[in-house]
């Protein structure tokens, strides 16, 4: 499991990204301000597995890094990932996925609802013209 902390520029976000036997899950938590230590804190005790365990959408990874890796080579990727800001490509495609599955579901419902309201108003209309009709 990591967690990313960057700015977009408009909020502060925090990534999780799920690695799980190749798979990767990602989610994205809005902090809003700049989130102090503490408020990080709060969130990986108290928050962390609430957005973890909304995820359905993820990706497949592959390493191809199976043999022992030079120890200053690893402590310069080491330094790599501390220095870089934003999060993986795989962790926005997660994210993405995420987000147009629940646009999808969102479609799905606001539809419902419009055809529900539909279908009421088409009610209300035959009751008034039966009202009219029996000359009430």
């Amino acid at each position: 499991m990591k967690l990313t902390v960057y700015y977009d520029g408009q909020f502060w976000v925090g990534v999780v990204e799920v690695n799980d036997n190749g798979k990767l899950k990602a989610g994205r938590f809005i902090f809003g301000s700049e989130p102090k230590d503490n408020e990080i804190l709060e969130f990986i005790q108290k928050n962390i597995y609430e957005v973890t365990n909304k995820l359905s959408q993820q990706v497949d990874i592959n390493f191809s890094s199976d043999r022992r890796v030079n120890p200053k080579r690893l402590a310069r990727q080491a330094a790599h990932e501390l220095r870089m800001r934003g999060i993986s490509s795989y962790a926005q495609e997660a994210l993405k996925l995420e987000h147009e599955k629940r646009k999808k579901e969102k479609e799905v419902y606001t539809r419902q609802q419009r055809d529900e309201m539909k279908e009421r108003k088409r009610e209300l209309r035959l009751q008034k013209a039966k009202a009219k009709h029996r000359g009430k």
